[in-house]
This record gives C-alpha cells, sequence and structure tokens, in this order.
C-alpha cells in the first residue's frame, strides 16, 4: 500500500457548486457542495470498500482514507493528543451522542437562545440560563450561575456548559474563550455547537479552552452526510456506545452479556461508517487550513456589512439581534417585513427573483421569538409577523447576490 495515502488530502481552490442565475442565501441550513469535496468524493468511489474489515486493495485503501480523514478532521479543529475524533451524521448527532455519555448526576448549563440541536438532547437535570443582552452580560451570568450551582451541588457530581460558538438566528458570535474560562474556574466542562462558527472561522478546541465541539459537514460545505464529535475521551469511553453493534466492540462472547466495548472513536461509531462523508469533510478541513482565513473574513464581513446597511434604508425591514448592533458576527442575518407574511416574502422571491432565503423559527423557537418581540418593542412597529426571514452567505457569495436581495425587497416592501 502507498506510503502516498497517509499524507493530507491536497488543498485546492475553494470553489462551490451551484446552479448559474439561482441566488443562494441559506447557507446557515445547508451549505452549497465544496469542488474539493465533490472530487475527494469521486476520486475515492472507485475503491469503495468496506472500511477496518478486510484484508483487500480496495478495503486497506478505504481504512487508511477514513483514519487520514479523521486525523485531518482532529487537526482543523485542534484536537489534544487525548481528544477522540468520532465521526457522527451532524452537530446535532454528536450532541446526542455527547448527552448520552455524559456521568450520572451531571448537570447541563444551556443558555436560552441556543439552537434546538443544543437545548433538547440534554438531561432534565439543566438549568437554561436567560439570553443575555450583550456577550459581557453572558459571561457575568454564566459565572453567577456556576456559583450557586457549586453551592448546591455536591462537589464530586460533573457540571457541563453548553453553548453556541455563533447563533444560527443572527449570526452573532458568542464569547466562547470567555465562557470557557469561567467554565474551568469552578471545574466545569463546556461544549460548543460550532454549526454556524466553523465555516466561517478558525475554531481550535485547544486554543479556547472547550472540551469538546460539535459540527455538521453539511454547514461546512462537505454534503454527505457527516459530522463530528471532538472532545476529551474519558466520558466517551466510560459511557455505554452511542450504538450497539460490529466495530464498537472488542471481544463478544458466548454468553448473552459477555461483551467487551472498544475504547476510542470506534466505542461510538458501530456498523459500517459514513467513508465518503468522512473523506469530503476532511478535504474541506485541508482546503481551509490552506486558505487564507484573514482575508475570507474581510470579504464576508463587507457582504455582511453591504447587507445589513441596505436592510437598514428599507422602511418596512426590521433586523432581529441578541446583542447590540456591532457586536462581532459571522455571515447571516435575520429580519422581518412589516406587514407582511415571512412564508409569503420567502415564497415570493424564490419564485419571483430565484433568491433562496429561511423562513419561519429557524429551530430556535425561544430564540427567535423573543427577538420578535425585541424588535417590535424597538422598532415600535405593532404590525410584525410571527415568524422571519434569513439571508445567510459565504464561500461562492457576492455583492451581486447581496444586490439582488436588496433590490428584491425593495419592490416586494
Amino acid at each position: 500500500m502507498s506510503v502516498a495515502l497517509l499524507t493530507p488530502p491536497v488543498a485546492r481552490p475553494l470553489d462551490v457548486l451551484g446552479v448559474p442565475g439561482q441566488v443562494n442565501l441559506d447557507h446557515a441550513a445547508s451549505a452549497p457542495c465544496a469542488r474539493v469535496a465533490a472530487d475527494a468524493v469521486a476520486e475515492l468511489l472507485p475503491w469503495y470498500a468496506s472500511v477496518h474489515r478486510g484484508a483487500g486493495a480496495l478495503s486497506r485503501r478505504c481504512t487508511l482514507a477514513y483514519e487520514q480523514a479523521r486525523q485531518t478532521v482532529g487537526d482543523f479543529f485542534g484536537a489534544r493528543s487525548d481528544d477522540h475524533v468520532v465521526f457522527t451524521r451532524n452537530t446535532t448527532d454528536a450532541l446526542n451522542l455527547l448527552a448520552r455519555a455524559l456521568p450520572a448526576g451531571t448537570t447541563v448549563v444551556t443558555f436560552a437562545g441556543e439552537h434546538h440541536a443544543n437545548l433538547l438532547p440534554w438531561p432534565r437535570r439543566s438549568v437554561r440560563l436567560p439570553v443575555p443582552a450583550t456577550p459581557g452580560e453572558a459571561v457575568r451570568a454564566l459565572a453567577a450561575a456556576l456559583t450557586e450551582l457549586r453551592r448546591a451541588t455536591p462537589a464530586d457530581l460533573p457540571v457541563l456548559v453548553a453553548v453556541t460558538g455563533a447563533s444560527n438566528v443572527t449570526g452573532e458570535r458568542w464569547p466562547v474563550a470567555e465562557l470557557a474560562l469561567v467554565a474551568r474556574r469552578h471545574g466545569a466542562r463546556i461544549a460548543v455547537d460550532a454549526a454556524q462558527l466553523a465555516p466561517h472561522a478558525p475554531v481550535d478546541v485547544a486554543a479556547l479552552g472547550v472540551d469538546y465541539l460539535a459540527a455538521s459537514g453539511h454547514k461546512l460545505y462537505a454534503p454527505f452526510g457527516a459530522g463530528v464529535l471532538v472532545g476529551r475521551g474519558d466520558w466517551l469511553d466510560s459511557a455505554p456506545p452511542y450504538l450497539a453493534g460490529g466495530g464498537a466492540t472488542s471481544h463478544v462472547g458466548a454468553a448473552t452479556h459477555d461483551v467487551r466495548w472498544a475504547v476510542g472513536a470506534a466505542r461510538h461509531e458501530a456498523g459500517t461508517p459514513n467513508l465518503l462523508g468522512a473523506v469530503a469533510l476532511a478535504a474541506v478541513c485541508a482546503a481551509l487550513s490552506a486558505a487564507d482565513r484573514a482575508a475570507l473574513h474581510v470579504r464576508e464581513q463587507a457582504l455582511l456589512t453591504r447587507l445589513r446597511d441596505g436592510l437598514a434604508a428599507l422602511p418596512d425591514v426590521v433586523e432581529l439581534r441578541t446583542f447590540g448592533p456591532d457586536a462581532p458576527r459571522v455571515g447571516i442575518v435575520s429580519f422581518v417585513v412589516a406587514g407582511r407574511d415571512s412564508g409569503e416574502v420567502a415564497a415570493e422571491l424564490a419564485t419571483g427573483y430565484d433568491i433562496g432565503v429561511r423562513d419561519g423559527l429557524f429551530c430556535a423557537h425561544p430564540l427567535v421569538r423573543r427577538l420578535l418581540a425585541g424588535a417590535a418593542a424597538r422598532s415600535g412597529r405593532t404590525d410584525l409577523p410571527p415568524t422571519a426571514l434569513r439571508a445567510s452567505f459565504g464561500l461562492g457569495s457576492t455583492t451581486q447576490d447581496v444586490d439582488r436581495l436588496l433590490t428584491a425587497l425593495a419592490a416586494l416592501t
């Protein structure tokens, strides 16, 4: 077997696939496929075979490709030497895995501003903090909550803080490093939902001081059904397997309960793994690692400013926000059109202008309802609809895309 199979994937230009004439401003739901991801899958498909379970050349190559993908993804997210990199279906799957792996008696602390993926999986023994008005208030609220929790909870019972890296509703970035520092001071661990942050900015678990990170390939330009959970191995190795089946065991005897489960990522990856999804995700991670992330950030922020300024100039459009208007954010903006049903506006943008945006409550119902009430109070409008619109962009988005949306909204309002 060629040693070259163990080298990192070749970085290629980060262009994305798309349909000419269609303006895709729904990246936050599912980003378009990067060409490097499609190319990586096409290159491996002729060799496709079982992973970890065969001695033939095809199986050996696929096993190497799968484990190489694990290393590449782990490096991309700054995994430490004792971290596990577990391939999952998506962020929701990864956080459910972590929820299943929590030691008995763990208390989970979240904020009410989370996506449902980071609200619903946790056990009943959880604390949900109110949505903060500023990043600083988030840090202070967590510190106060953990201080009180430690007073009321035996010191030997674990605490996990679960927080988003960037809001899927507003694009606002949360102070992850500062929250992680507060968690460590109180002996708590912290998990980050990086589904929206990772496509827009480097995310390094070691540098941030976080214990777990969850991300989705379909939001990271690799829509082939793979996600990842990166983090501390002790809880994952002590927990029952997320799935029971082949590949998750080191021994299975004749007796019903004569089973020894594997340690490491394999413990939670039973069954035939999603090889193509892992390879596609790794290809994008390699390409982003080789890219000028600072230049990509500057470009995205220019598009974001253009969009937000254009929306602010439309008298019937009100932007949703959690923090102040100048808070750091990624390429996501949610808004409402006063007097117009959001679903109808989205449909008209699609059918009349070939523009795709999102409408609804964005799988963050408590947060969006709160932000809609705040938008009404801030604007003085009493005719805001009960759902919102969201425009989101990334690689491949252009000023023409933004201007086309603004022109269409001006015509519809």
